[in-house]
């Protein structure tokens, strides 16, 4: 069964939101999992916006990076600089791809312009799993 991790900085926001799409488009065929550098805990609003997409993620919680999983993994897809910069080495056989998205924690503003900025990454990290689904079942 292939395997993809998201990682970010803290699997806080982008990478939980990211699994959550995955597990639902790409489905039970790939074992999906999202960690962290860092440990920053759920974010709220990312579980606020995924359950506008019908997608719960209120009971994930944010992990470190398992380096058994990492060096296990077909495919690992970092979602910032910080992961993509300090992501542990990996072995030659794991594909690496980089999606350089904004932190939505870093958001500023009133509280529904900070839910528009997650709700743009949300749509951009959507549109990235579909067209990654497109790209898998084509192989």
């Amino acid at each position: 069964m292939p395997q993809i991790y998201f990682l970010c900085t803290g699997n806080s926001c982008r990478s939980q939101m990211a699994e959550g799409f995955a597990k639902q488009i790409l489905g039970e065929q790939w074992r999906i999992a999202s960690a962290g550098i860092e440990m920053h805990g759920l974010n709220p609003k990312a579980v606020q916006v995924m359950a506008e997409k019908n997608i719960d993620i209120a009971h994930n919680r944010s992990k470190l990076i398992d380096m058994d999983y990492l060096k296990t993994s077909d495919l690992v897809i970092t979602l910032c600089g910080d992961a993509r910069d300090r992501c542990p080495v990996t072995p030659a056989n794991v594909e690496k791809i980089h999606w350089p998205l904004r932190d939505p924690a870093q958001a500023q503003g009133t509280e529904s312009e900070i839910l528009t900025v997650f709700r743009q990454v949300r749509d951009e990290i959507e549109t990235r799993i579909l067209a990654l689904a497109q790209q898998v079942a084509t192989k």
